[in-house]
């Protein structure tokens, strides 16, 4: 027969696993890569795969030179390519590339570092769904970090964030526009401008929950969207319980 002390034990087992209790932050350490490979093109991660090097941590990238700064590139520039359902472990993304991830459909980003972003280190151009971004960090990023093309919601789990112009930016100006979610959740940011920039217009929502942030000039802008490719205009920021969900005590410096 089992003991009430037993079967309790048992019963607190079986509560913590399905309630996993800990809380994760993000961390300004990154690994440090056992070997680099510079590919020719993109890698395809396939629909609902899952590419993980055969040594954690391995830096990737496209080759000397591949970075032209500020210029707009393409799905061929990119690092890697994730179809529908695809996931991305344990990889560090290069200085030397123009284009990090690309996904093209939603995907999930698992302890991904990008070391020195070029244009945008992670584009999203799913249509509908959500993408994830779990741990890993970027640095050294002129513009964008994360942009988001498509359509769905994007959640932001303890990633960090350095030297950056904007960690989560709703396209202002694409072609074909979308209500677009985003979720940040214990992100660590530093020396930045923006955290979140969304469009207002189109019913965008950005929610931040026990983030920390420093030296960051702006926590979430609101934006006047288009689809005819102007620049977008700024029209406020700050919480305002509608569009930037957070509160001041949801952030931290």
């Amino acid at each position: 027969m089992f003991s009430a002390k037993f079967v309790s034990l048992v019963a607190l087992g079986s509560l913590v696993a399905a309630n996993p209790l800990e809380r994760r932050t993000a961390t300004n350490v990154f690994p440090t890569p056992p070997t680099t490979s510079s590919l020719s093109k993109a890698i395809t991660v396939a629909a609902g795969q899952t590419f993980t090097p055969p040594q954690a941590y391995t830096r990737y990238d496209r080759g000397s030179g591949a970075c032209n700064g500020q210029s707009e590139g393409g799905d061929s520039d990119a690092v890697f390519l994730l179809q529908e359902g695809a996931t991305l472990s344990r990889v560090v993304i290069g200085a030397n590339q123009a284009e990090g991830v690309h996904c093209l459909g939603s995907c999930t980003l698992d302890h991904v570092y990008f070391e020195d972003v070029c244009e945008d280190a992670i584009t999203l151009k799913q249509s509908s769904g959500t993408s994830r971004i779990n741990f890993g960090g970027a640095k050294h990023a002129d513009d964008k970090i994360i942009q988001h093309n498509g359509g769905g919601t994007v959640i932001i789990n303890s990633f960090y964030a350095e030297d950056f112009g904007k960690l989560y930016r709703s396209c202002g100006n694409c072609g074909t526009q979308h209500q677009r979610i985003v979720q940040i959740n214990d992100v660590w940011a530093v020396n930045g401008d923006v955290l979140a920039g969304i469009n207002q217009n189109y019913g965008d929502t950005a929610t931040i929950r026990t983030t920390r942030a420093q030296n960051v000039d702006t926590i979430c802008e609101r934006y006047e969207g288009n689809d005819s490719g102007d620049e977008p205009e700024e029209i406020g920021s700050g919480p305002d319980g509608t569009f930037c969900r957070y509160s001041t005590s949801d952030i931290s410096s």
